[in-house]
């Protein structure tokens, strides 16, 4: 993919597509775009992704105290 869109917060391609993936979802449900771009949600989250407007959330593991 030379012309891959520069993923500035996702450490891998998969962990890219997984956020992009919700991203479309919330998008579909309703939520407010965070930056003009496609009219496709699948696209626009991408774009958001790779923005760097959509951050990656650490859910804490159940069973584990800090």
């Amino acid at each position: 993919m030379a012309d891959s869109p520069k993923i500035n917060n996702p450490e891998s391609r998969f962990e890219f597509v997984a956020i992009a993936s919700a991203r479309a979802h919330q998008l579909l449900r309703g939520c407010l775009p965070k930056l003009e771009g496609s009219a496709q949600p699948a696209r626009r989250a991408q774009q958001e992704v790779a923005s760097g407007l959509v951050p990656r959330v650490d859910l804490p593991v159940e069973g584990t105290e800090e």
